[in-house]
């Protein structure tokens, strides 16, 4: 028996619960990595990692369909959006835009920046926008890989 999709408030909370469970495993993941790691072997980096101590990050910007174009980029400019984003230390990888969804942003930043963009999605996005946030990597490069050596 399937269970009926969230609705409200708990549709909101189960992805950033997800997202919480996520980020709180990535240190646990990279001590369990280290430790396994033989000391006189170098890992090679697989192919799309980021440099140390980066992380990638996509927001779902998505358009809120009350409002026109107008009103939303008059509210991204009353609450200082685009001086604000991405804060410093932060670089766009990407920026798209999906036709009826909104804009995709990728990002990669420090860890430690993270609540940092968050609260300027926060306060300068909201009201023009609904968010989503989801951790990213780059895949291509492995599935390339994988095409390569399925011959």
């Amino acid at each position: 028996m399937t269970q009926p999709a969230p609705t409200g408030l708990a549709r909101i909370k189960a992805p950033r619960r997800a997202l919480a469970r996520l980020l709180a495993s990535l240190p646990l993941a990279a001590l369990v990595k280290a430790n396994g790691a033989r000391a006189d072997a170098a890992p090679a980096a697989p192919p799309g990692d980021l440099p140390p101590g980066r992380v990638m990050l996509t927001i779902f910007l998505r358009h809120d369909e009350k409002k026109t174009l107008g009103e939303i980029n008059a509210h991204l400019k009353e609450t200082g959006w685009f001086k604000k984003f991405p804060p410093a230390g932060v670089e766009i990888i990407g920026w798209y835009v999906m036709m009826g969804i909104g804009q995709v942003v990728i990002l990669s930043l420090p860890p430690e920046k993270l609540r940092e963009v968050n609260v300027v999605v926060e306060s300068a996005a909201w009201g023009g926008y609904t968010t989503e946030f989801y951790p990213t990597y780059d895949y291509r490069g492995f599935w390339e890989q994988a095409r390569r050596a399925a011959g």
